[in-house]
């Protein structure tokens, strides 16, 4: 793969940076490419671009615009060969979950909502008799709610699934007629800015999408403060979510945020073994998926205490089973995490968790693997719910274990951080589950299965975000409701 500097994507052309930043691959340390540092001058040529675009993309005939997505869709996948090698050196991802979750995902995405696009935007509403009043005579008044697009709309990714997240948030924005400026994570945005000339090839108008990139805080912050910026869309750290709130509600800019998360499984103590094996494999998947830089991963793991020490010892063995290395041997289970600033502070949650009690049960040590970010899968039992590893989210491959004598008591752990995101339970009755999942606070609940459904609405409570996207719900996130009335 050849190293090349990058440019911004700004109405429809490769726009140069006088000054750039590496992008570093995290399992050889070495630069992938270099990307372009944004000047306020670039974000504000993406925004007039999007600006100029919106108003003939909002009025192009929705079997148009599906059919540009379902195109874009068609090249991403003809460009597998290219981006899915790209996205791994970036990312870190193991070869398996680039070549199977990267790059189709987003593909996948845009497929979705090339049908959203068609989804109809207008709602009736029975007509009304209205009496008389100083505003207009009586009579029978019909209306309708419709949906209408934000507008300019700022797309702010993730490091984890660089363009799977801004596939989740371009594809529903273009569905409903929107224009997009979007603004990669810093640690991989190589692969957004390829999509740029692909979206072009689909035939979507120039303007519409426009990316720029940058290796600080300075391009998003002008971008999310930009006057002609008619919604931020976010997904990253709780922390800079809300300083963007704070930018936003300044001029009353629309946001939807997806925030952090603190995952909690809840194992009932009439889990059978049944259950009891699909809990390991969920809270696993911590260690084993994108070596646990995954938002919605069930970190805390609440054992009733008659089970614990089974369900930390079948913990334990499903960690040391584990294939930790260089992420493109498909051999490789766990691979490194994003950067050096990342693995250095998942280790300093992991010796302070120590130095406060915890008992190391797996994990704790680097692994000898040089070069490369790596960190070993990691649990952590005796865990007590005010410890800084029960309460924080890491972003690693760290497991935390806590016991409970009650389900009162599991509601209260579960609950007893600021984020709810996604939580699970984990019972042989899965009546007794779903009546749990009411008393989480927490926007996703998963009754023994960590598996995902795509079409539902997905969003946090609490610290953990704003608003829901995913299925119709992303079209509704991107549009705003305008009600018609006429006389009947």
């Amino acid at each position: 793969m050849s190293v090349e500097a990058h440019a911004n994507w700004i109405g429809g052309r490769h726009v140069s940076a006088p000054s750039h930043y590496s992008v570093v691959n995290p399992a050889t340390e070495e630069a992938v490419g270099y990307a372009p540092e944004s000047r306020d001058g670039d974000v504000s040529a993406a925004v007039g671009a999007a600006r100029e675009a919106y108003g003939s993309w909002a009025r192009v005939e929705p079997r148009r615009r599906a059919a540009v997505l379902e195109r874009i869709a068609d090249l991403i996948d003809a460009h597998a060969k290219d981006l899915v090698p790209l996205v791994q050196a970036e990312t870190g991802a193991t070869m398996r979950v680039a070549s199977t979750m990267q790059v189709p995902t987003a593909a996948d995405r845009f497929r979705r909502y090339a049908r959203g696009a068609l989804e109809p935007t207008v709602v009736p509403l029975g007509p009304h008799p209205v009496g008389a009043s100083a505003l207009a005579p009586a009579g029978l008044i019909g209306a309708a709610a419709v949906r209408r697009p934000a507008g300019v709309v700022a797309c702010i990714t993730s490091y984890n699934f660089p363009i799977v997240n801004l596939a989740g948030k371009v594809a529903p924005a273009l569905a409903m007629g929107n224009t997009v400026v979007a603004k990669p994570a810093p640690q991989d945005p190589l692969g957004c800015l390829e999509l740029g000339p692909l979206f072009q090839e689909a035939g979507l108008p120039d303007g519409v999408y426009n990316v720029i990139t940058g290796s600080g805080a300075a391009a998003g912050e002008a971008l999310v403060a930009h006057p002609d910026v008619d919604m931020i869309s976010f997904t990253g750290s709780t922390a800079v979510g809300k300083r963007i709130a704070e930018s936003a509600g300044r001029r009353m800019a629309r946001t939807l945020m997806e925030l952090g998360g603190k995952g909690a499984a809840v194992v009932l103590p009439d889990a059978d073994d049944r259950a009891l094996k699909s809990a390991v494999m969920a809270v696993g998947s911590t260690w084993s998926f994108h070596s646990g830089q995954i938002c919605t991963a069930p970190t805390r793991v609440l054992v009733h205490r008659s089970q614990y020490e089974q369900v930390v010892a079948g913990l334990k063995h499903y960690a040391s089973a584990l294939t930790i290395g260089d992420p493109v041997d498909n051999s490789t289970v766990v691979g490194p995490l994003i950067s050096a600033a990342q693995r250095d502070r998942v280790e300093a949650y992991v010796a302070g968790a120590v130095e406060q009690g915890a008992r190391l049960v797996a994990g704790g040590e680097r692994p000898a693997i040089k070069p490369g970010f790596y960190v070993a899968p990691t649990l952590l039992a005796d865990v007590r719910p005010d410890m800084t590893v029960a309460q924080e989210e890491i972003f690693g491959p760290v497991v935390v274990a806590l016991a409970y004598d009650t389900e009162d008591e599991a509601v209260a752990i579960a609950n007893g951080t600021p984020y709810g995101l996604y939580d699970y339970v984990f019972s042989a009755d899965s009546a007794r589950a779903w009546s749990l999942a009411s008393r989480l606070r927490s926007g996703n609940v998963g009754i023994n299965t960590a598996q995902r459904h795509p079409e539902t609405p997905f969003g946090g409570f609490k610290e953990s975000g704003v608003g829901r996207d995913g299925g119709s719900f992303g079209l509704h996130a991107y549009s705003e409701l305008q009600s018609v009335v006429w006389p009947s």
